[in-house]
């Protein structure tokens, strides 16, 4: 077990909390300050404000680059303060929050030492740790990160054998693909406002005093901090006020841990996946289900304006073109073509023809920027493609989600 000797924690609440920090790279600006002062801005001055309370962070290459171009560069430096302190654990990942195991190797490697160069400069800091964007595992995915030096992942616990509640959450795990260390998520207990429960458990702890210590390990997006809910009284600062509350960061648990590590083969699968989505063998449905056709087309478009891209390194606009087509390739512009209720996390109704758009523009905008005429047919094709698309998802947003409850 994890906890050798519960009676070290003094009858306390162990919390083990990661948060994901992301925002798209093209993004429009009020979305990133929005974001920001109601979720980062808080969450940093939580730190600040609790100097024993630590938590693990995945801070995404792109959103840096966003806070730079928005004028949000304090936040970086109050992070940086956090990181050298030793209350703020950083993460590894994909710079611009590509699904892994939707893009190829050669992209994976390159956007996760984009990411690398991007905490170092900013932070000075190399991770131990490793986000996968959505938690999107498979062992092609968890053997690349290994190759790139990381040691532990954190993934959701759907992951260990295919089904909720199937993983020890009070364990660490090694990963008989990878090698790689692993945590598992509790998926329960991160999809509610964390606070709410773990002061219930603080105040349940306190009237019943015989009752052994308890271990949480969450994972949410960071936006659940006050973008998506709201908090009016106040919990999660009441929270970390709490004596009985005791933090580690994920490579503190880890190293806390039992040495006999219990192997295991997780099955592909993401924070979101369901049980039926495994059994059907579509792991990464939110994604790509080849029963949406929008999501199958998208990425037809995104592996052709990838091989594209690829093959014109020479290209006077080679960068221009990189440009357009990593921000395209995100994970949004697949998500929300999903169509997929989140309100049970306090999330959007997966649906924006939109924000689909927006990604389609820059896959598109990515075969455009190349100056060799050679890419011509290939250009007409891409935009043909681009076209079908963008009548699909407009077709479907007004016949079937426009006004409409």
């Amino acid at each position: 077990m994890v906890i050798k000797n519960k009676k070290n924690f003094n009858l306390k609440i162990a919390w083990i909390n990661f948060l994901h920090l992301y925002q798209p790279a093209n993004a429009d600006d009020n979305r990133i300050i929005e974001a920001t002062e109601k979720s980062y801005q808080r969450i940093v001055r939580a730190l600040e404000e609790h100097p024993k309370i630590k938590f693990t962070l995945n801070i995404t290459g792109c959103l840096i680059i966003r806070w730079q171009e928005t004028g949000q560069e304090e936040i970086i430096g109050r992070i940086r303060k956090l990181v050298k302190k030793g209350q703020v654990e950083l993460t590894g990942s994909a710079a611009y929050h590509p699904l892994l195991p939707l893009i190829p190797e050669e992209e994976a490697i390159r956007q996760i030492k984009e990411n690398e160069k991007i905490l170092e400069k900013n932070f000075k800091v190399k991770p131990k740790g490793f986000f996968l964007p959505e938690m999107a595992y498979n062992a092609k995915v968890s053997k690349i990160v290994k190759k790139l030096n990381y040691q532990w992942i954190i993934i959701d616990e759907i992951a260990c054998h295919g089904s909720l509640s199937s993983a020890n959450l009070e364990r660490v795990y090694k990963d008989k693909n990878s090698g790689l260390k692993i945590i598992f998520r509790s998926r329960k207990k991160s999809s509610c406002y964390v606070p709410d429960l773990l002061n219930k458990e603080l105040a349940d702890l306190k009237a019943k005093p015989g009752r052994e210590s308890a271990l949480f390990i969450t994972a949410t997006d960071a936006e659940l901090y006050g973008l998506r809910h709201e908090d009016p009284t106040a919990e999660f600062e009441k929270l970390l006020n709490n004596k009985n509350l005791v933090t580690k960061s994920i490579s503190e648990f880890i190293a806390g841990s039992d040495k006999n590590l219990e192997l295991v083969k997780p099955v592909a699968s993401s924070w979101e996946s369901t049980e039926s989505d495994l059994k059907r063998k579509k792991p990464f449905a939110l994604w790509l289900d080849l029963g949406n056709g929008i999501q199958k087309r998208i990425l037809k478009l995104s592996r052709l304006a990838y091989r594209t891209v690829a093959r014109h390194k020479d290209d006077e606009n080679y960068i221009w073109a990189r440009w357009h087509l990593v921000r395209g390739l995100a994970s949004c512009t697949f998500w929300w073509a999903s169509a997929h209720d989140f309100s049970h996390i306090y999330g959007p109704y997966a649906w924006s023809p939109d924000e689909v758009e927006r990604g389609l523009r820059e896959l598109i905008k990515s075969v455009r920027s190349l100056e060799d005429v050679t890419t011509r047919k290939t250009k007409i094709k891409a935009e043909e493609l681009y076209l079908e698309i963008k009548k699909m998802i407009w077709s479907k947003h007004w016949r079937k989600y426009w006004k409409k409850p």
